[in-house]
């Protein structure tokens, strides 16, 4: 599922890294660009300050349209733009490389670059200067973009010296929510010469063209630099030496970012050479991580969904290019169009142009069924062109394996369809004997529990409450597996399709099917069906993670030098360690340069400084003053209700299904924000206002807004 709507959700991703992020709550990735953009490279992650937006938390100016006609003055802008029709390379005028997005509009003038995506309320300018620091080199950014702009910083955070670059530094600026703006900016200096990136922009575009973003900030490097490749390098193979390498970099990472526990498990190959634990299971309580303990693996349960259609098709029960209603009739998305052109393949392919929409069955799961979560997506609307860009949508994987396993299944209710085909089909050839959709057999035994920083950054234990939402949408996230089990999966991937006894489970060229460019994800990766394929290196890597409030996990390997790899965390925060472990494979397997462990440092630094900037502006417990202009009970048609309750000073917000602690605060523009707190659950923000003479609380995701309003 993907990205944790939470203005305090932190990024595992760095740019010199290329991991494509996958924290938060609901199964797994998010908007790769905008994690690797504003994880690393600007912010910590408040792209998405909405709510609901914890992978993506922005912010930014009053927005006044920029397009080609109304540029923001400067006498060295040029008047015309040009509109590029495939990704085009330019230079800056001091000699800055980058990519044009498709589509995208760019001007040039002096010393900037404005870029500007087919929507107008968004704009990337990129302005080269002598200036003596990074504070002036960002003020003479907006000085020749946007001079009458005026921001208070919020934040200033260093990056590593990475991609040619000897300096970064990223930039934050404060924004109130109801602005559903996005303002951060970023400093890089190579040598003497300085150049300031800013992005202004709305959240909906933000989100919507997080890909060609990252492109555009994974492609700006200095003048004559050349890009590290791992490319005809021989791999070291993972001795025991390079395993004690691995372990200790986790290790350390691990005390630095304030994970409790991770299993990790290693193939070279063909052959699992290592599995084990590091840590506890959950605070305060003795028992240890080992390979055997379960932990949710979120949206890694997308890759094994696309496995089990692969057989399918291998069994000619349907085909990729199939149409999907030719498959399951009453397939229906809210817009006919999209429904008629969605192929098999296209389920899973973040390609249909359907939006991140995960707020309306996070908040109501109770009495959701595999049948309502099918008919919830018939009420769902594109937000760009089929094909155009990347855009995740939990509910359509599990669809797909809805769909898929209803073939085999065709009389039984889709959930025990799916559990079924899956267990029968996957879990018991490749022997994942503990891998299952149960939670009460998962949480039964040797289990982690899931943990997450506490308002004042000190790690804690949460609730489980909020990860049954994906029980409904399993196919896309529901799985708890361990190191041990989910190594098998990543062996099989590495043998295509081919078990350890030599049966071939399933063919070589419907599990690679898997793995084709469905959709870009910036510059050197791509979305297949429930995988990513990153040639950043000049090596391919095949992944994908996963996150449910408390866990983060991911799964790598290495096509062509047979290896693979699995790490599972039991705390939010092993969101952080995601891209740097992928480097440090690549960095002990290909003797590359040691970057890995000065991620993890920024990281840490980084989202210690966020915790403590944020925590400033909060009133904990919420301001009774504020709290009694609440009303007792809202309600929402697509969201449920809130019950907002009061004890001892303490105020809670009961969604029904889950609830947490709130606090309030005031914002830059007048208004109240509630926001919940508890560990794993927080970062939603509603804003209080008025509609209709009665009181409301509005939520919004990057595209969408949605309106409790006071119940009687």
């Amino acid at each position: 599922m993907g990205a944790r709507f939470n203005t305090r959700a932190e990024a595992a991703y760095d740019p010199s890294s290329r991991n494509v992020l996958q924290a938060g709550h609901a199964a797994c990735i998010v908007s790769p660009a905008i994690f690797r953009i504003f994880t690393s490279q600007v912010t910590h992650m408040s792209m998405y300050r909405t709510a609901a937006v914890a992978f993506l938390a922005f912010t930014t100016f009053p927005q006044r349209a920029t397009s080609a006609s109304n540029l923001p003055p400067s006498p060295q802008a040029a008047e015309v733009p040009e509109r590029v029709a495939a990704d085009t390379p330019r230079v800056t005028p001091g000699g800055a490389t980058f990519m044009v997005p498709s589509g995208w509009s760019i001007v040039t003038g002096k010393n900037l670059v404005i870029l500007e995506p087919p929507e107008t309320d968004t704009h990337i300018a990129i302005v080269d200067s002598q200036a003596a620091d990074a504070s002036a080199a960002v003020a003479a950014g907006w000085a020749a973009y946007k001079p009458e702009a005026k921001r208070p910083l919020k934040l200033v955070t260093p990056r590593p010296a990475r991609e040619g670059w000897d300096e970064r530094q990223a930039f934050e600026y404060e924004t109130s929510p109801n602005e559903r703006a996005v303002v951060e900016a970023l400093a890089l200096r190579a040598g003497s010469k300085w150049t300031a990136v800013i992005l202004d922009g709305s959240e909906p575009t933000v989100e919507k063209r997080s890909a060609p973003i990252g492109l555009i900030f994974e492609s700006l490097r200095p003048k004559g630099y050349q890009r590290e490749s791992f490319a005809g390098r021989k791999p070291q193979p993972l001795d025991a030496a390079h395993i004690a390498q691995i372990k200790a970099f986790v290790e350390t990472s691990m005390q630095e970012l304030g994970i409790p526990g991770a299993s990790m498990a290693l193939i070279d190959g063909g052959k699992v050479v290592y599995e084990g634990g590091i840590g506890v299971r959950e605070l305060g309580k003795p028992e240890r991580v080992d390979e055997n303990t379960l932990f949710m693996a979120a949206s890694n349960t997308k890759g094994m969904t696309t496995l089990l259609l692969s057989e399918l098709v291998d069994e000619r029960k349907l085909k990729w290019d199939q149409p999907v209603i030719e498959v399951y009739p009453s397939f229906k998305l809210g817009d006919a169009k999209t429904t008629k052109k969605v192929l098999v393949k296209n389920l899973i392919c973040a390609c249909t142009g359907l939006p991140r929409q995960d707020l309306e069955w996070i908040f109501e799961f109770k009495n959701a069924t595999p049948e309502s979560t099918l008919a919830l997506l018939g009420t769902m609307q594109p937000t760009s062109k089929f094909g155009e860009v990347f855009q995740y949508s939990n509910l359509m994987a599990a669809a797909a394996g809805y769909i898929g396993t209803h073939l085999v299944y065709p009389n039984r209710e889709l959930g025990a369809a799916y559990d079924e085909a899956m267990q029968q089909k996957i879990f018991d050839p490749l022997g994942m004997k503990s891998t299952t959709f149960d939670y009460a057999r998962a949480l039964a035994g040797n289990h982690a529990s899931p943990h997450g920083d506490d308002v004042d950054g000190k790690p804690t234990v949460a609730s489980m409450a909020f990860d049954y939402s994906i029980v409904p949408a399993r196919p896309a996230g529901g799985v708890w597996t361990s190191a041990g089990d989910l190594i098998r999966y990543v062996q099989l991937e590495l043998a295509l399709g081919k078990l350890p006894n030599g049966k071939q489970l399933v063919s070589a060229e419907n599990l690679l099917a898997r793995r084709a460019p469905q959709i870009s994800l910036g510059e050197d990766a791509t979305y297949g069906m429930g995988l990513v394929v990153d040639r950043t290196y000049g090596v391919p890597v095949v992944s994908h993670g996963g996150s449910m409030a408390g866990f983060r996990s991911n799964f790598y390997l290495l096509p062509d030098s047979g290896i693979g790899a699995v790490l599972l965390t039991n705390s939010d925060n092993g969101g952080m360690l995601l891209g740097p472990f992928k480097r440090r494979l690549l960095e002990v397997v290909f003797d590359g340069k040691l970057e890995a462990a000065g991620d993890v440092a920024s990281q840490a630094v980084r989202h210690k400084a966020a915790l403590a900037k944020a925590r400033e502006r909060l009133v904990v417990p919420a301001a009774a003053t504020l709290v009694a202009g609440l009303a007792k009970r809202y309600s929402s048609k697509e969201l449920g209700e809130i019950a907002v309750l009061n004890q001892d000073g303490v105020t809670t917000f009961d969604f029904g299904e889950w609830k947490s602690t709130v606090a309030s605060r005031k914002n830059d523009d007048g208004t109240i924000s509630f926001i919940t707190i508890d560990p794993t659950d927080d970062g939603f923000e509603f804003v209080m206002g008025q509609r209709g003479g009665k009181r409301v609380l509005i939520i919004r995701d990057g595209q969408h807004e949605y309106i409790f309003t006071e119940a009687a």
